[in-house]
């Protein structure tokens, strides 16, 4: 007989991985079912991912494209301030 010549050792690690191949299995499958009723969230999110766009989950809706720009008129002694801040952050005096 075959058995003859399979240690102790040898039967309980093929016990053991057959255990851990069918917690593997139940785990994925339980994966797989929850994932299923968010399945138009994963075709969104990973069409995003593919196009370098992630929305981010925990915060209200991303606008894809940035802000539009701002601008103020700076008075003459306004321009000349910053200048001045700009020479003296820059180290030229």
């Amino acid at each position: 007989m075959p058995d003859e010549h399979v240690s102790i050792l040898q039967s309980l690690g093929l016990a053991v991985l057959a255990l851990a191949a069918v917690v593997w299995v139940l785990g994925l499958v339980g994966l797989v079912r929850r994932g299923r009723s968010g399945a138009g969230l994963w075709l969104t999110c990973r069409t995003l991912w593919f196009t370098g766009r992630t929305p981010l989950r925990a915060f209200p809706h991303q606008r894809l494209a940035p802000p539009h720009r701002e601008s103020v008129d700076l008075t003459p002694a306004e321009r000349d301030a910053f200048a001045g801040l700009v020479r003296q952050l820059s180290g030229r005096r």
